[in-house]
């Protein structure tokens, strides 16, 4: 089994959950310029780890290599939504994809693949469907121009293919993401560091820390890609969200409960951001459902108290 990207965030959760599976056969393919993500790895068992670029030379070379691969879990992604090199972006999000869901159809490969809530933008709508899809950034565009190649290819796929819409993901093995990490790290950071988190005042009709987003705990989506891997006969591409909008104050407030410790302080909403910002978002997961999976997810709350004790645990 291959996990691209499977050094960042969402690929080195999904590594150790197959770990727990009893999978012991993964090969991780990633980009270490940021050789710091090595620590996202360290206690991964894997066979082989191969750079982004060599692993798909080799994929498109060599068919004995192909065969011997049963599903490929494709996490690696530029994810930064305010990168706008969008011959980058575009190189990296969407041709490279499309060259690995090539060798995925010719070899009978199962695809299964992070997409991202990003593609819905400004609509207040979230439902897998083009009228509702809108994106803010050319990141967005990256992942909405490729499922729309894969909504195209999956009436006569010869392969499962299985596209995530990812929401607000948060969970330990993040810290690599910088200002894209989440707002419970942030926050957890922020108060550890000077007994205050920050908030954005106001924005969009939204009161001081009210915006509202889908936030969803890792293992939770650690679940989602390994139950489609149970289920090869489950080819679509659907939200992967609780289904159920939270606030950054709850956010916030479960982080400062946690501790024990904290307040909160809300400043001016970013000029850089405006128009460019998704101030609610919450995934209809009714697709999902649909497909099968009956597993119930987790609040904020909930979520956030297993992050803050796991974030304890490495300081």
């Amino acid at each position: 089994i291959v996990v691209t990207g499977g050094a960042g965030f969402i690929g080195s959760n999904l590594v150790k959950g197959l770990e727990r599976q009893g999978h012991d056969k993964i090969i991780v393919v990633d980009h270490l310029k940021d050789g710091t993500k090595f620590k996202n790895i360290v206690d991964c068992k894997l066979i082989d780890y191969l750079e982004h670029d060599v692993f798909i030379e080799r994929l498109e070379s060599d068919k004995s290599f192909a065969k011997s691969i049963r599903a490929i879990f494709h996490e690696g992604a530029c994810s930064d939504t305010t990168e706008w090199d969008g011959v980058y972006m575009m190189n990296n999000n969407y041709r490279y994809s499309r060259r690995l869901l090539d060798v995925c159809l010719q070899h009978n490969i199962a695809f299964i693949y992070a997409s991202s809530a990003a593609i819905y933008g400004d609509h207040q709508t979230f439902i897998e469907s083009p009228e509702y899809e809108r994106p803010l950034n050319v990141y967005g565009y990256s992942k909405m121009l490729f499922d729309q190649h894969v909504s195209r290819l999956l009436p006569n796929a010869t392969c499962q293919i299985a596209g995530f819409r990812y929401f607000n993901v948060y969970g330990p093995r993040e810290f690599h993401k910088g200002s894209m990490a989440s707002v419970a790290f942030h926050f957890y950071n922020q108060i550890n560091d000077a007994g205050c988190c920050r908030l954005f005042e106001g924005s969009d009709g939204y009161a001081d820390g009210e915006q509202r987003r889908d936030f969803i705990y890792i293992d939770d989506v650690v679940n989602v890609n390994l139950w489609f891997l149970d289920n090869p006969g489950k080819s679509a591409i659907v939200n992967v969200g609780t289904g159920r909008a939270q606030t950054f104050n709850d956010v916030a407030n479960a982080v400062i409960q946690c501790l024990g410790r904290g307040e909160k302080k809300y400043v001016a909403f970013p000029e850089h951001l405006k128009g460019r910002y998704q101030s609610f978002t919450q995934a209809d997961i009714s697709n999902l459902r649909e497909l099968g999976y009956v597993n119930e997810f987790d609040t904020v709350e909930t979520g956030v108290a297993k992050y803050v004790n796991w974030l304890n645990e490495q300081s």
